[in-house]
């Protein structure tokens, strides 16, 4: 039998002698449950008056660190030790998966592709009523441009000819993105109107999820519009157990037929031959 190192914790109280024998009874407990290879004694410690659990090394593959834990059980005044409860536990420097985050706190820009669907988070800062004042003077107070003192500013021609690459552009009504898109940018709480005669067809998308600062027309679209909702039960769940010896039933195709299989005429004829010679 291993050696046994007993441990208590300072709600519970020693381990009785008849639970701290019992690594064998424990062991025989995890071979019979035939898992995984169980490797040497870790120790085993008290759980209260009637109870211990024993520890054992989990050798097996993909499991660094982690432990078999068996808890022996036993009624005071008894040396009757029976097998309470079986478990694979990680030991102080198991692997483990990263702490799980919610989807929507994994999602980064440049992360959707067309046809994805992104809601804007609920009470999202980003985003006021239409008859909230924004604070942008351009907007609130309907600016025209007057010039600003430059000496020259973008012709009918040169305005025509940007307009047109935007149209036909990434950005645009008929890329791939815009085509899945559930709504337009003009109906977008993220979409900032472009000042002058461009300001009816263009802007600029202050969602940093989508298209961020690129300009966009206002019939473009993506999955990240403000007005976005998911469906019922969109998202990953928290906790999704996982059944790792579930068995997958493939249906194999029925094997040919050899290559030297006699023709069906062949066949009947030496069928009839061998009754005509009986």
């Amino acid at each position: 039998m291993d050696a046994v190192s007993v441990a208590s914790s300072p709600e519970s109280t020693t381990v009785r002698p008849v639970l701290a024998r019992a690594v064998d009874r424990a062991r025989a407990a995890l071979v019979d449950l035939n898992e995984g290879a169980v490797g040497r004694h870790l120790g085993v410690t008290a759980e209260d008056e009637c109870a211990a659990t024993h520890r054992f090394v989990a050798e097996l593959p993909g499991y660094h660190g982690w432990q078999w834990a068996v808890v022996v059980a036993a009624v005071p005044g008894t040396d009757h030790v029976t097998i309470s409860e079986l478990a694979l536990l990680p030991g102080p420097d198991a692997l483990l998966a990263p702490e799980w985050l919610p989807w929507d706190q994994r999602v980064r820009p440049g992360d959707l592709s067309p046809g994805d669907l992104l809601a804007p988070p609920k009470d999202d800062p980003r985003l006021v009523p239409g008859y909230v004042a924004t604070g942008d003077p351009e907007i609130d107070e309907v600016a025209f441009e007057v010039g600003l003192g430059r000496k020259q500013v973008m012709s009918r021609e040169g305005r025509l000819d940007c307009a047109q690459r935007w149209y036909d552009g990434d950005h645009g009504p008929e890329s791939e993105m815009a085509k899945a898109a559930p709504s337009t940018c003009e109906l977008c709480g993220f979409y900032l109107p472009l000042a002058g005669s461009l300001h009816a067809a263009f802007g600029v998308c202050g969602n940093e999820m989508a298209a961020d600062g690129h300009v966009v027309t206002a019939t473009y679209g993506c999955g990240a519009h403000s007005d976005t909702m998911l469906p019922t039960g969109a998202g990953s769940p928290r906790y999704d157990a996982y059944d790792d010896a579930a068995v997958e039933i493939v249906d194999l195709p029925s094997p040919e037929m050899p290559d030297t299989a006699p023709e069906p005429e062949t066949a009947v004829e030496a069928v009839t031959d061998s009754e005509g010679e009986h």
